[in-house]
């Protein structure tokens, strides 16, 4: 499936803007459809800047559970669904790196199918885990620092 270039740079500039990064002058970033290809091929990143990073990334199967302590997380969902849990308390918690947690779960949290076309922000400090994709779910990703 192709994306445009304007498709891409719209959205990481609206869900930036979205969620409150201003972006300086000397902080713009272009990213070439060559890069971005092989990003939703492989997945991977894009570009990162001092209060962002940008990726692509791919899954297969159900990921652990994680907690974000600086970082707010935006989603949006490019192909495929997966069942995706955020809230509730991490089960099996573990500190991965500083201001990083994982676990095997989440108990108590809010179910949520994500399908393609959708957009999911996980504010920082909230739990999430994705309990299911049945095949392949891709989906672009922002981290705003």
């Amino acid at each position: 499936m192709r994306y445009s270039r304007w498709m891409m740079a719209l959205l990481a500039v609206g869900l930036l803007v979205t969620a409150g990064v201003a972006m300086a002058a000397d902080e713009v970033t272009y990213v070439g459809k060559d890069q971005v290809a092989a990003a939703m091929a492989k997945g991977g990143p894009l570009t990162d800047g001092s209060n962002y990073k940008v990726s692509i990334s791919r899954r297969t199967g159900p990921g652990t559970a994680e907690v974000h302590d600086g970082e707010t997380d935006v989603f949006y969902i490019m192909e495929g669904s997966a069942t995706f849990v955020t809230g509730g308390t991490v089960v099996d918690k573990k500190t991965a790196s500083p201001g990083q947690i994982r676990g095997s779960g989440i108990q108590g949290g809010k179910s949520q199918t994500l399908n393609k076309g959708d957009v999911m922000v996980i504010p920082k400090g909230v739990p999430h885990w994705f309990k299911e994709v049945p095949e392949l779910v891709v989906y672009y990703v922002v981290k705003v620092l």
